[in-house]
């Protein structure tokens, strides 16, 4: 796990896109702050930008520099979240543009998962998680699931848990608006 760790860190630092297990699915990765790495995920991934990308954090305390004014509820979600919960926000900053939704919204999730809390938490900055397949395709619960395009097209794929063959589910989705009302999507 560190050595791979190590690769990614260099890979995301030089604006590269990572392969790599998540709390959920397999997911490709970059600087989530990387406007040009992002536009690389939407080009592999062939997917319009106008969608926005889930990011990654290491810590709930960290929320305050990429969402503007964060409910006092979204702490309390992620306490009780039995599964990996993505809350979008609303009035996210500090991120590239194009990982963007309408209204500079954003999706975060605070990984529980070891390999992704480190990551994390050592590249300093979010990461983007979409899932590793080409926009319309079935997402890949697996490695072993992924497309060779999406393979190929990455600057490093993780080694770590390449052999683990349960088929892990995407998080669960909650829109949270500033007033503290909410929306379930998925």
């Amino acid at each position: 796990m560190d050595a791979d760790i190590a690769q990614c860190l260099k890979v995301l630092s030089e604006g590269g896109l990572i392969l790599y297990p998540t709390d959920t699915v397999w997911g490709i990765g970059c600087d989530a702050t990387n406007a040009d790495a992002v536009k690389r995920i939407y080009q592999l991934k062939q997917r319009d930008d106008s969608k926005a990308l889930i990011v990654l954090l290491d810590n709930v305390e960290h929320l305050d520099h990429y969402v503007v004014d964060v409910p006092m509820i979204a702490r309390e979600l992620i306490d009780v979240a039995v599964k990996p919960l993505t809350i979008i926000y609303e009035g996210a900053y500090n991120l590239a543009s194009n990982a963007l939704g309408a209204e500079d919204s954003v999706g975060i999730r605070i990984p529980n998962d070891e390999f992704c809390h480190r990551l994390c938490e050592r590249f300093g900055k979010p990461v983007v998680s979409t899932s590793a397949n080409v926009s319309g395709h079935s997402t890949a619960r697996t490695f072993a699931d992924i497309e060779g395009a999406i393979v190929d097209g990455v600057d490093y794929a993780v080694e770590y848990r390449r052999d683990d063959h349960t088929a892990h589910q995407p998080s669960n989705i909650i829109q949270l608006k500033r007033d503290g009302t909410f929306k379930i999507i998925r």
